[in-house]
Protein backbone atom coordinates (compact mmCIF):
# COMPACT_ATOMS: atom_id res chain seq x y z
CA UNK A 1 0.00 0.00 0.00
CA UNK A 2 1.26 3.26 -0.73
CA UNK A 3 1.76 5.97 1.76
CA UNK A 4 -0.36 8.29 0.62
CA UNK A 5 -3.37 5.71 0.67
CA UNK A 6 -1.59 4.87 4.29
CA UNK A 7 -2.31 8.27 5.11
CA UNK A 8 -5.59 8.79 3.57
CA UNK A 9 -6.56 5.30 5.46
CA UNK A 10 -5.39 6.83 8.58
CA UNK A 11 -7.05 10.23 8.06
CA UNK A 12 -10.58 8.73 7.64
CA UNK A 13 -10.38 6.73 10.85
CA UNK A 14 -9.39 9.44 12.81
CA UNK A 15 -12.36 11.03 11.20
CA UNK A 16 -14.75 8.05 12.25
CA UNK A 17 -13.25 8.85 15.77
CA UNK A 18 -14.18 12.39 15.63
CA UNK A 19 -17.88 11.80 14.42
CA UNK A 20 -18.38 9.33 17.22
CA UNK A 21 -16.79 11.19 19.57
CA UNK A 22 -19.11 14.30 18.60
CA UNK A 23 -22.22 12.02 18.86
CA UNK A 24 -21.32 11.12 22.21
CA UNK A 25 -21.07 14.24 23.94
CA UNK A 26 -22.56 16.73 22.58
CA UNK A 27 -25.61 17.59 24.49
CA UNK A 28 -29.47 18.02 23.30
CA UNK A 29 -28.17 21.58 21.87
CA UNK A 30 -25.58 20.23 19.94
CA UNK A 31 -22.77 21.46 22.43
CA UNK A 32 -19.58 20.31 23.89
CA UNK A 33 -18.13 20.90 27.27
CA UNK A 34 -14.71 22.69 27.21
CA UNK A 35 -12.69 19.82 27.71
CA UNK A 36 -14.18 17.85 25.20
CA UNK A 37 -14.36 20.79 22.82
CA UNK A 38 -10.34 20.95 23.06
CA UNK A 39 -10.22 17.33 22.52
CA UNK A 40 -12.45 17.17 19.09
CA UNK A 41 -10.36 20.44 17.61
CA UNK A 42 -7.60 18.17 18.30
CA UNK A 43 -8.45 14.91 16.62
CA UNK A 44 -10.04 17.58 13.66
CA UNK A 45 -6.45 19.24 13.87
CA UNK A 46 -5.08 16.00 12.80
CA UNK A 47 -7.67 15.78 10.21
CA UNK A 48 -6.67 19.00 8.72
CA UNK A 49 -2.84 18.42 9.21
CA UNK A 50 -2.97 14.92 7.51
CA UNK A 51 -4.96 16.13 5.06
CA UNK A 52 -2.15 18.86 3.99
CA UNK A 53 0.31 16.12 4.32
CA UNK A 54 -1.50 13.84 1.34
CA UNK A 55 -1.86 16.92 -1.01
CA UNK A 56 2.27 17.38 -0.34
CA UNK A 57 2.80 14.07 -1.05
CA UNK A 58 0.98 13.60 -4.37
CA UNK A 59 2.80 16.92 -5.61
CA UNK A 60 5.48 15.20 -5.26
CA UNK A 61 4.32 11.75 -6.88
CA UNK A 62 3.29 13.90 -9.74
CA UNK A 63 6.79 15.53 -9.90
CA UNK A 64 8.54 12.57 -9.91
CA UNK A 65 6.13 10.72 -12.58
CA UNK A 66 7.08 13.80 -14.64
CA UNK A 67 10.87 13.65 -14.26
CA UNK A 68 11.08 9.83 -14.68
CA UNK A 69 9.02 10.35 -18.09
CA UNK A 70 11.54 9.64 -21.21
CA UNK A 71 13.37 12.82 -22.80
CA UNK A 72 12.22 12.24 -26.28
CA UNK A 73 10.45 9.18 -28.07
CA UNK A 74 12.99 6.95 -30.47
CA UNK A 75 12.54 7.27 -33.72
CA UNK A 76 10.61 5.52 -36.42
CA UNK A 77 11.57 6.77 -39.56
CA UNK A 78 14.44 8.61 -40.88
CA UNK A 79 15.54 11.88 -39.98
CA UNK A 80 15.22 14.87 -42.52
CA UNK A 81 17.89 17.05 -43.02
CA UNK A 82 17.75 20.75 -43.11
CA UNK A 83 16.11 20.75 -39.47
CA UNK A 84 16.55 24.18 -37.89
CA UNK A 85 16.33 25.67 -34.28
CA UNK A 86 13.07 26.89 -33.71
CA UNK A 87 12.37 30.33 -34.07
CA UNK A 88 11.67 33.54 -32.00
CA UNK A 89 11.33 33.04 -27.86
CA UNK A 90 11.70 29.28 -28.40
CA UNK A 91 14.95 29.08 -29.69
CA UNK A 92 17.63 27.84 -27.97
CA UNK A 93 19.69 30.68 -28.83
CA UNK A 94 17.16 32.97 -27.48
CA UNK A 95 16.92 30.89 -23.95
CA UNK A 96 21.10 31.22 -23.65
CA UNK A 97 20.92 35.49 -24.25
CA UNK A 98 18.08 35.74 -21.65
CA UNK A 99 19.77 34.05 -18.93
CA UNK A 100 23.35 35.30 -19.80
CA UNK A 101 21.00 38.51 -19.60
CA UNK A 102 19.95 37.41 -15.90
CA UNK A 103 23.28 36.33 -14.77
CA UNK A 104 25.28 39.34 -16.21
CA UNK A 105 27.23 36.79 -18.31
CA UNK A 106 28.53 36.57 -21.82
CA UNK A 107 29.48 39.57 -24.30
CA UNK A 108 26.62 41.79 -24.28
CA UNK A 109 26.47 42.74 -28.03
CA UNK A 110 25.69 39.37 -29.02
CA UNK A 111 23.20 38.57 -26.12
CA UNK A 112 21.13 42.04 -26.93
CA UNK A 113 20.82 41.10 -30.61
CA UNK A 114 19.36 37.51 -29.46
CA UNK A 115 16.99 39.74 -27.25
CA UNK A 116 15.47 41.82 -29.73
CA UNK A 117 13.42 39.07 -30.21
CA UNK A 118 11.45 39.52 -27.15
CA UNK A 119 11.64 42.85 -26.23
CA UNK A 120 9.00 44.62 -24.14
CA UNK A 121 7.75 48.19 -24.61
CA UNK A 122 8.32 48.62 -21.09
CA UNK A 123 11.93 47.61 -21.00
CA UNK A 124 12.35 44.30 -19.77
CA UNK A 125 12.15 41.06 -21.83
CA UNK A 126 9.69 38.58 -22.56
CA UNK A 127 10.69 35.36 -21.00
CA UNK A 128 11.59 31.84 -22.77
CA UNK A 129 8.25 30.09 -24.21
CA UNK A 130 9.61 26.62 -22.14
CA UNK A 131 10.07 28.94 -19.49
CA UNK A 132 6.61 30.65 -19.30
CA UNK A 133 5.19 27.36 -19.59
CA UNK A 134 6.73 26.73 -16.34
CA UNK A 135 6.02 30.10 -14.85
CA UNK A 136 2.19 29.23 -16.09
CA UNK A 137 2.61 25.30 -14.50
CA UNK A 138 3.97 26.83 -11.28
CA UNK A 139 0.92 29.60 -11.27
CA UNK A 140 -1.71 26.61 -11.07
CA UNK A 141 -0.02 25.25 -8.66
CA UNK A 142 0.19 28.48 -6.60
CA UNK A 143 -3.05 30.05 -7.47
CA UNK A 144 -6.08 27.09 -6.79
CA UNK A 145 -9.10 29.24 -9.26
CA UNK A 146 -6.36 28.48 -12.36
CA UNK A 147 -7.13 24.80 -12.12
CA UNK A 148 -10.74 25.46 -11.95
CA UNK A 149 -11.30 28.64 -14.15
CA UNK A 150 -11.37 28.75 -18.02
CA UNK A 151 -8.01 30.50 -19.33
CA UNK A 152 -7.90 32.13 -22.61
CA UNK A 153 -5.20 33.69 -23.87
CA UNK A 154 -5.23 37.37 -25.75
CA UNK A 155 -2.11 39.30 -28.13
CA UNK A 156 -4.14 42.68 -27.26
CA UNK A 157 -6.06 44.78 -24.87
CA UNK A 158 -9.71 44.27 -24.59
CA UNK A 159 -11.49 41.23 -25.59
CA UNK A 160 -15.28 41.56 -25.75
CA UNK A 161 -16.99 38.11 -24.87
CA UNK A 162 -20.80 37.96 -26.55
CA UNK A 163 -23.10 36.24 -23.73
CA UNK A 164 -26.76 35.24 -24.05
CA UNK A 165 -29.02 37.27 -22.15
CA UNK A 166 -31.84 35.27 -22.56
CA UNK A 167 -33.03 32.87 -24.80
CA UNK A 168 -35.70 32.63 -27.34
CA UNK A 169 -38.57 29.78 -27.01
CA UNK A 170 -40.58 27.26 -29.17
CA UNK A 171 -44.12 27.31 -29.34
CA UNK A 172 -47.10 25.20 -30.42
CA UNK A 173 -49.22 26.63 -33.42
CA UNK A 174 -51.93 25.69 -35.51
CA UNK A 175 -52.01 24.00 -39.45
CA UNK A 176 -50.32 26.43 -41.25
CA UNK A 177 -50.39 29.02 -38.40
CA UNK A 178 -48.04 32.02 -38.03
CA UNK A 179 -44.85 30.96 -35.93
CA UNK A 180 -44.08 34.04 -33.99
CA UNK A 181 -40.68 35.33 -33.79
CA UNK A 182 -38.37 34.51 -30.32
CA UNK A 183 -34.86 35.73 -30.79
CA UNK A 184 -31.86 35.40 -28.56
CA UNK A 185 -30.71 38.94 -27.13
CA UNK A 186 -26.85 38.83 -26.29
CA UNK A 187 -24.96 41.22 -24.04
CA UNK A 188 -21.16 41.38 -24.02
CA UNK A 189 -18.40 41.41 -21.15
CA UNK A 190 -15.38 43.14 -22.00
CA UNK A 191 -12.14 41.70 -20.54
CA UNK A 192 -8.75 43.65 -20.27
CA UNK A 193 -5.41 43.11 -19.24
CA UNK A 194 -4.25 44.40 -15.50
CA UNK A 195 -0.68 44.59 -14.68
CA UNK A 196 0.45 42.64 -11.55
CA UNK A 197 4.04 43.00 -10.70
CA UNK A 198 6.82 42.03 -8.16
CA UNK A 199 9.94 42.78 -7.44
CA UNK A 200 12.96 39.95 -6.50
CA UNK A 201 16.24 41.12 -4.88
CA UNK A 202 19.57 38.42 -5.46
CA UNK A 203 23.01 38.91 -3.88
CA UNK A 204 25.92 39.52 -6.69
CA UNK A 205 27.72 36.65 -5.22
CA UNK A 206 24.66 34.03 -5.00
CA UNK A 207 23.69 35.05 -8.82
CA UNK A 208 26.77 34.58 -9.97
CA UNK A 209 27.34 31.18 -8.30
CA UNK A 210 26.55 28.62 -11.04
CA UNK A 211 25.26 25.75 -8.37
CA UNK A 212 22.27 28.29 -7.40
CA UNK A 213 19.25 27.74 -9.51
CA UNK A 214 18.00 30.56 -10.66
CA UNK A 215 15.48 29.97 -13.34
CA UNK A 216 13.72 27.39 -10.51
CA UNK A 217 14.32 30.19 -7.70
CA UNK A 218 12.38 33.42 -10.00
CA UNK A 219 9.65 30.97 -10.81
CA UNK A 220 8.68 29.55 -7.49
CA UNK A 221 8.85 33.09 -5.85
CA UNK A 222 6.91 35.22 -9.20
CA UNK A 223 4.48 32.20 -8.71
CA UNK A 224 3.31 32.03 -5.09
CA UNK A 225 3.75 36.02 -5.30
CA UNK A 226 1.49 36.39 -7.85
CA UNK A 227 -0.39 33.50 -7.05
CA UNK A 228 -1.46 34.62 -4.04
CA UNK A 229 -2.17 38.27 -5.64
CA UNK A 230 -4.30 36.87 -8.34
CA UNK A 231 -6.11 34.46 -6.52
CA UNK A 232 -7.63 37.22 -3.67
CA UNK A 233 -8.51 39.54 -7.09
CA UNK A 234 -9.91 36.56 -8.54
CA UNK A 235 -12.37 36.37 -5.39
CA UNK A 236 -12.71 39.67 -4.35
CA UNK A 237 -11.57 42.02 -7.03
CA UNK A 238 -13.51 45.56 -7.45
CA UNK A 239 -12.37 45.71 -11.35
CA UNK A 240 -10.38 48.89 -10.87
CA UNK A 241 -6.69 48.13 -11.97
CA UNK A 242 -7.57 44.46 -10.67
CA UNK A 243 -9.69 41.44 -12.01
CA UNK A 244 -13.40 41.68 -11.30
CA UNK A 245 -14.03 38.93 -8.58
CA UNK A 246 -16.81 35.99 -8.12
CA UNK A 247 -17.76 38.03 -5.27
CA UNK A 248 -18.06 41.21 -6.38
CA UNK A 249 -21.40 42.64 -5.57
CA UNK A 250 -22.65 43.39 -9.17
CA UNK A 251 -20.80 41.60 -11.17
CA UNK A 252 -20.47 38.46 -9.52
CA UNK A 253 -22.08 35.46 -8.31
CA UNK A 254 -25.33 36.05 -7.01
CA UNK A 255 -26.96 35.27 -3.52
CA UNK A 256 -28.18 31.61 -3.55
CA UNK A 257 -29.50 31.60 0.30
CA UNK A 258 -28.98 33.72 2.84
CA UNK A 259 -28.55 32.42 6.31
CA UNK A 260 -31.26 32.91 9.37
CA UNK A 261 -28.40 33.02 11.83
CA UNK A 262 -24.55 33.84 12.53
CA UNK A 263 -23.41 30.99 11.13
CA UNK A 264 -24.82 28.21 7.98
CA UNK A 265 -26.94 24.91 8.69
CA UNK A 266 -27.42 22.10 6.99
CA UNK A 267 -30.61 22.48 5.03
CA UNK A 268 -29.19 26.02 4.49
CA UNK A 269 -25.88 24.29 2.52
CA UNK A 270 -28.45 21.88 0.72
CA UNK A 271 -30.28 24.90 -0.27
CA UNK A 272 -27.52 27.08 -1.97
CA UNK A 273 -27.00 23.40 -3.82
CA UNK A 274 -30.27 23.50 -5.26
CA UNK A 275 -30.21 27.72 -5.64
CA UNK A 276 -27.86 26.51 -8.69
CA UNK A 277 -29.85 25.15 -11.92
CA UNK A 278 -29.10 21.07 -12.95
CA UNK A 279 -27.00 21.97 -15.34
CA UNK A 280 -24.57 23.49 -13.68
CA UNK A 281 -24.30 21.46 -11.00
CA UNK A 282 -22.72 18.08 -13.23
CA UNK A 283 -19.44 19.89 -12.81
CA UNK A 284 -19.79 22.50 -10.07
CA UNK A 285 -17.27 22.65 -6.56
CA UNK A 286 -17.80 24.34 -3.07
CA UNK A 287 -15.42 26.74 -2.19
CA UNK A 288 -14.92 28.33 1.15
CA UNK A 289 -11.88 29.17 3.99
CA UNK A 290 -10.57 26.69 6.52
CA UNK A 291 -12.90 28.24 9.05
CA UNK A 292 -15.96 27.49 7.00
CA UNK A 293 -15.22 23.59 6.61
CA UNK A 294 -14.40 23.36 10.69
CA UNK A 295 -17.85 24.58 10.86
CA UNK A 296 -19.15 21.93 8.02
CA UNK A 297 -17.51 18.90 9.84
CA UNK A 298 -20.20 19.47 12.39
CA UNK A 299 -23.19 19.59 10.36
CA UNK A 300 -25.89 16.63 9.60
CA UNK A 301 -28.25 16.35 7.35
CA UNK A 302 -32.04 14.68 7.77
CA UNK A 303 -30.58 11.00 7.89
CA UNK A 304 -28.44 12.00 10.43
CA UNK A 305 -25.17 11.76 8.14
CA UNK A 306 -22.11 14.10 7.90
CA UNK A 307 -22.25 16.91 5.06
CA UNK A 308 -18.36 16.31 5.07
CA UNK A 309 -16.75 13.54 3.89
CA UNK A 310 -12.80 12.91 3.51
CA UNK A 311 -11.02 11.45 0.12
CA UNK A 312 -10.45 8.07 1.09
CA UNK A 313 -8.80 6.91 -2.11
CA UNK A 314 -5.71 8.52 -4.05
CA UNK A 315 -6.61 11.28 -6.12
CA UNK A 316 -10.11 11.34 -4.43
CA UNK A 317 -10.82 14.98 -3.05
CA UNK A 318 -12.95 15.74 0.43
CA UNK A 319 -16.30 16.08 -0.83
CA UNK A 320 -19.49 17.78 0.48
CA UNK A 321 -23.13 16.46 -0.49
CA UNK A 322 -21.08 14.76 -3.22
CA UNK A 323 -19.39 17.56 -4.97
CA UNK A 324 -15.89 18.49 -4.74
CA UNK A 325 -14.61 20.82 -2.09
CA UNK A 326 -11.97 23.08 -2.47
CA UNK A 327 -10.59 25.64 0.16
CA UNK A 328 -8.70 29.09 -0.31
CA UNK A 329 -7.49 31.33 2.35
CA UNK A 330 -9.20 34.78 0.45
CA UNK A 331 -12.81 33.22 1.07
CA UNK A 332 -14.26 35.07 3.64
CA UNK A 333 -15.07 34.49 7.00
CA UNK A 334 -18.17 33.48 8.44
CA UNK A 335 -19.33 37.00 9.60
CA UNK A 336 -22.26 39.28 9.52
CA UNK A 337 -22.79 40.01 6.21
CA UNK A 338 -19.93 38.16 3.95
CA UNK A 339 -20.16 35.49 1.73
CA UNK A 340 -18.90 32.57 2.64
CA UNK A 341 -19.51 30.14 0.88
CA UNK A 342 -19.73 29.55 -2.87
CA UNK A 343 -20.95 27.03 -5.01
CA UNK A 344 -21.16 26.39 -8.72
CA UNK A 345 -19.43 26.02 -12.30
CA UNK A 346 -16.16 27.99 -12.33
CA UNK A 347 -15.45 27.21 -15.84
CA UNK A 348 -17.67 30.25 -16.07
CA UNK A 349 -15.18 32.31 -14.72
CA UNK A 350 -13.02 33.55 -17.41
CA UNK A 351 -9.22 34.19 -16.83
CA UNK A 352 -7.52 35.87 -19.74
CA UNK A 353 -3.87 35.92 -19.96
CA UNK A 354 -2.13 38.55 -22.11
CA UNK A 355 0.85 36.49 -23.79
CA UNK A 356 4.34 37.03 -22.36
CA UNK A 357 5.26 37.84 -18.63
CA UNK A 358 8.25 39.69 -18.80
CA UNK A 359 11.30 40.35 -16.54
CA UNK A 360 14.18 42.94 -16.17
CA UNK A 361 17.09 43.12 -14.60
CA UNK A 362 18.01 46.63 -12.42
CA UNK A 363 21.56 46.60 -11.73
CA UNK A 364 21.91 50.28 -10.29
CA UNK A 365 18.79 49.89 -8.07
CA UNK A 366 20.41 48.11 -5.17
CA UNK A 367 23.81 48.81 -5.87
CA UNK A 368 25.21 49.60 -2.44
CA UNK A 369 24.14 46.96 -0.95
CA UNK A 370 25.91 43.90 -3.31
CA UNK A 371 21.95 42.83 -4.69
CA UNK A 372 20.82 43.25 -8.19
CA UNK A 373 16.86 43.30 -8.84
CA UNK A 374 14.77 41.35 -10.86
CA UNK A 375 10.91 42.71 -11.71
CA UNK A 376 8.45 40.18 -13.31
CA UNK A 377 5.19 41.29 -14.60
CA UNK A 378 2.14 39.88 -15.69
CA UNK A 379 -0.37 41.30 -17.74
CA UNK A 380 -4.41 39.12 -16.70
CA UNK A 381 -8.13 39.86 -16.24
CA UNK A 382 -10.92 37.60 -14.86
CA UNK A 383 -14.43 37.65 -14.84
CA UNK A 384 -17.62 35.77 -14.62
CA UNK A 385 -19.48 35.66 -17.86
CA UNK A 386 -22.61 34.01 -16.64
CA UNK A 387 -23.88 34.52 -13.66
CA UNK A 388 -26.34 31.89 -13.11
CA UNK A 389 -23.77 29.35 -13.06
CA UNK A 390 -22.14 30.38 -9.60
CA UNK A 391 -24.33 30.99 -6.09
CA UNK A 392 -22.93 32.04 -3.47
CA UNK A 393 -24.07 31.63 0.86
CA UNK A 394 -24.15 35.28 2.67
CA UNK A 395 -24.56 35.34 6.21
CA UNK A 396 -26.91 36.83 7.72
CA UNK A 397 -26.46 40.93 8.11
CA UNK A 398 -26.11 42.17 12.01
Amino acid sequence: MSKVNELRLKRGEIWDKAKAFLDEHQDENGMLSAEDTEQYERMEREVSELGTAIDRLERAQQVERELNDPANTPLTSRPKSGITDKPGRASDEYKAAFWNMIRHRGSMPSVMNALQIGTDSEGGYLVPDEYERTLVQALEEENVLRSLCTIIRTESGDRKIPVVATHGTASWVEEEGQIPESDDSFNQISIGAHKVATMIKVSDELLQDAVFDIENYIATEFARRIGAAEEEAFLTGDGSAKPTGLLHEINGAGIGVTTAGNSFTADEIIDLVHSVRSVYRRNAIFLMNDGSVKALRKLKDGNGQYLWQPGLKEGQPDMLLNYRLVTSSFMPEISAGNKAVLFGDLKHYWIADRQGRSMQRLNELFAATGQVGFRATQRVDGRLVLAEAVKTLKIKAA
